[in-house]
């Protein structure tokens, strides 16, 4: 009896353990997707781009942010690509955005707008806690109307749901 109660308890560990994996990253919203070029950057690359420019926050922070289903919360990957941000903007003070929130084609017109707002409001939020002053930053919801790919499977309505720094003016 002691026995079993021990290998029950190694499966309750067990199971929090791959729990924990998966919200660090492994959830369908935060998954590397293949041929996803938008966020893809990593912070200090060199490249053929005008500082200050969307070009460069791409190639040096990434511009996109994925969320799981239904949801505005952010992840561990998609936290790290707006702290590579904060520090983008760090560097580039006269640098304006606008975050752009979107969602994929499932629910209504109305509400894939407000959960495309929410996505927004959650990456400016953030970024503000990071110390971008709130009036660099705006905020628009797109819902499903601007789908970076087309499609109706799981693959295209992972890269739709996602919110986009867009970067709109440098001094």
């Amino acid at each position: 009896m002691r026995l079993l109660a021990v290998l029950a308890c190694l499966a309750l560990v067990t199971a929090c353990a791959r729990t924990e994996q998966g919200d660090a990253g492994a959830a369908a919203g935060d998954r590397p997707v293949a041929g996803a070029a938008a966020g893809a950057g990593a912070a200090g690359t060199a490249g053929d781009y005008a500082p200050g420019s969307q070009a460069a926050l791409e190639a040096e922070a990434g511009d996109t942010v994925y969320f799981a289903f239904d949801s505005a919360v952010l992840r561990e990957p998609s936290r790290r690509v707006l702290r590579q941000q904060a520090a983008w903007l760090e560097r580039n003070p006269d640098a304006t955005i606008t975050i752009e929130g979107h969602a994929d084609e499932r629910g209504t017109r109305e509400y894939n707008l407000a959960l495309g707002a929410r996505r927004a409001d959650a990456v400016r939020s953030y970024l503000v806690g990071l110390g971008v002053a709130p009036a660099r930053l705006d905020t628009i919801s797109y819902g499903e109307e601007r789908p970076a790919v087309a499609g109706s499977d799981e693959e295209a309505w992972a890269r739709n749901r996602r919110a986009v720094t867009r970067i709109e003016a440098t001094s």
